[in-house]
């Protein structure tokens, strides 16, 4: 049952229903049938236009970022070894790549790029970016148009990774050792930051975790999948819109 109800017999009720943001959903309504045909009528009409990923590619994706988390960690255990850290911190010292926009809301078309972030722990420079993680992936046989923007509002290296085309942020935080369960959408991290480590961890925590909260947070009455399938089926309608646009201005 969807709703808490009172029946004629009792005179207890279910307190109201909690909810984030400004303001309550419009509806905790799961979609009806002709609402999941048509959201199957519209993934047809999306095929022809190729916005959807074979799973062979999307699977390249995942192996190429499992790669680039890899080099991260590396690398981040080769700095913290040149700054004479403890051996016990270096072995857990950790490093991570995380990824936000339309990838890492599953809703990016076929062949975009992909957005990511470089999170290290805070003996880590913003100069050690640049220069030796760069030098490392230039090092790389699957990197290819590798360049550096650092003088960007949001620094970022830009790089294509076997046929892959990702940007990378960087932020370091103010912790001894990244954790792979590190939760960026924790607000305390933001502390003693500078801007630009600030910006990057913003592309990060807000939008993706305003849509994936409010989705399944809000529907958790009445959770359904097909909820979430058709919000992201519009989302990458919209999206796919939005490109083909700016392409023909």
């Amino acid at each position: 049952m969807p709703f808490p109800v009172t029946t004629q017999g009792s005179q207890q009720t279910q307190p109201p229903q909690k909810h984030y943001g400004i303001t309550s959903p419009i509806s905790l309504a799961a979609p009806k049938e002709t609402d999941c045909l048509l959201t199957q009528k519209l993934i047809e009409t999306l095929k022809p236009f190729g916005v959807f990923e074979e799973e062979e590619e999307l699977q390249r994706r995942i192996l190429i970022l499992g790669k680039l988390n890899n080099l991260v960690k590396e690398w981040i255990r080769e700095i913290s070894e040149s700054k004479n850290l403890p051996q016990s911190v270096i072995e857990n010292v950790g490093g991570k790549i995380f990824t936000f926009g339309s990838y890492r809301l599953g809703v990016h078309t076929k062949g975009a790029d992909i957005d990511a972030l470089c999170v290290a722990p805070r003996h880590v420079d913003r100069s050690d970016f640049f220069t030796s993680f760069y030098d490392k992936l230039k090092l790389q046989e699957e990197v290819k148009d590798l360049r550096a923007v650092e003088e960007a509002f949001v620094p970022v290296i830009k790089l294509c990774f076997d046929g892959i085309e990702i940007d990378i942020l960087f932020a370091r935080l103010a912790l001894q050792t990244i954790p792979e369960d590190l939760d960026l959408r924790d607000d305390s991290l933001l502390k003693n930051l500078d801007i630009r480590c600030i910006r990057s961890l913003n592309g990060m925590s807000k939008p993706t975790s305003f849509c994936i909260i409010a989705v399944f947070v809000n529907y958790k009455v009445v959770f359904n999948s097909s909820i979430i399938m058709n919000l992201f089926i519009a989302i990458l309608f919209i999206h796919s819109q939005i490109k083909c646009a700016l392409l023909n201005i």
